[in-house]
Order: structure tokens, then sequence, then C-alpha cells
């Protein structure tokens, strides 16, 4: 089982054909082979569509279990509100993209899987190097109502958000003010998959914070 950080680089050429994604869980074909957690369904494309202007990027595997162990789960799930929130997190690597414009690191592409109404949620955000999203991305979600949640307008508020934005909202309670509390819910029938979606870039926010961008990140 993988528990430290791995990276496998990538940098894609010519041009990028967009794919519609299916899928999130499944065995990892890399050197070191194990399960992981929600990864991109075709990473070169899908990296340069939520980072224009990017030439490459790096992947890196990362876990709770190599770095950080109980101690940071614990402070990682209290953050999320005291409840079970992640997903075999001991053990199962995180995937994350490094991107890069040339031999520049411009910023992350993160994802996270969350519980919706019909099945699992498989959200994506990318990140500038400060931790402010720059592009959201619904990769998986089930029912009628999916093409609400996938479309551009329902993502286009998620741009400039960063985690302070998140602390003034309560996702449990569904209560708060600022830009979260101002976000409309475009499918009233699917409460569940909406304040899920909240969660899941939450836990994607939170999870960087924790691993990369806070004062003593444990990433190397």
């Amino acid at each position: 089982m993988l528990t430290g950080f791995g990276t496998r680089l990538h940098f894609p050429a010519g041009k990028f054909l967009l794919v519609p994604a299916l899928l999130c869980l499944f065995p990892l074909t890399t050197p070191l082979s194990a399960a992981i957690s929600c990864e991109l369904n075709f990473p070169a494309s899908d990296v340069a569509r939520l980072f224009p202007g990017s030439t490459g990027f790096k992947t890196i595997y990362f876990s709770f279990a190599g770095h950080g162990g109980p101690p940071l789960l614990r402070r990682v799930e209290a953050r999320l509100g005291g409840v079970p929130a992640l997903y075999a997190p001991l053990e199962v690597p995180y995937v994350l993209y490094e991107v890069y414009k040339g031999t520049k690191k411009i910023g992350y592409v993160h994802g996270v899987n969350q519980k919706g109404q019909f099945g699992v949620l498989e959200v994506f955000v990318s990140l500038d190097l400060e931790g402010r999203i720059k592009a959201f991305y619904l990769q998986r979600i089930a029912g009628k109502w999916a093409n609400k949640f996938t479309a551009s307008k329902f993502g286009a508020p998620f741009v400039g958000l960063t985690l302070r934005d998140f602390d003034q909202f309560n996702l449990l309670t569904g209560k708060g003010r600022g830009r979260v509390a101002a976000m409309v819910n475009p499918a009233p029938e699917a409460a569940t998959d909406f304040f899920g979606l909240l969660r899941a870039v939450n836990k994607n926010l939170v999870l960087m914070d924790a691993f990369f961008f806070a004062p003593d990140p444990v990433a190397p």
C-alpha cells in the first residue's frame, strides 16, 4: 500500500480531446500500485481545460498514513464538523495534480469523493498557489437534475472562493453569511446533492490547507 508521497510527471503535447468523465475509484497503475481516492479520468485533457495556458503537470499521491497519521486525521475531521467525512482516509492516497507552465508551478487540481443523493459525487477544483479556486469541475453525479449541477452557471460562483469563505458558513446547519451562503440550489428537490457539493469543495480546501498550504504543512 502506498502510504507516503509519490510523484509522476506528465507533459502533454499537441491538441487535447475532451471526453465525458465516467468513474473515479479504480486501481492505480504506477510503479507502486494501490487503490486511490478521487482522480481525473482523463488528466491530460482535464488539467489543460481546468488550467488554460498550462504546459504540463506532476501527479502527487499523499495520504494520512504516510504523513500526519491519526492525529492529523482527527484535526481534519474536526474542521469538517466533527463527523466522519473521509473515505478510507488513513490508507488510501489522495491524488494531487501539480500544474506547470514551462518549469514554473502555477497551481493545483485536486478532487474528493462525497456522498450524494444517488451515489458518490466526484468534485474537483483547480487552485492558484494561494489556495483560491480558479475552476469547479463535477466529474460524477447521478440523478435527473445532474445537468443543473454540471452547468457552468452553477460552477461559476465557486471561482475566487477560498477556505476563509467557507469558514463563514456552517455546512451542517446550512446557515451563515458571505458568498457561500448566497449560492443558489438549482434543483430544490436535490438538497442532499447541493449541500454535498458544498461540503466536497470545503473538504477539498481543508485537505489542501492541511497538507500543502498551512504554515507547517506536512507535504515535503
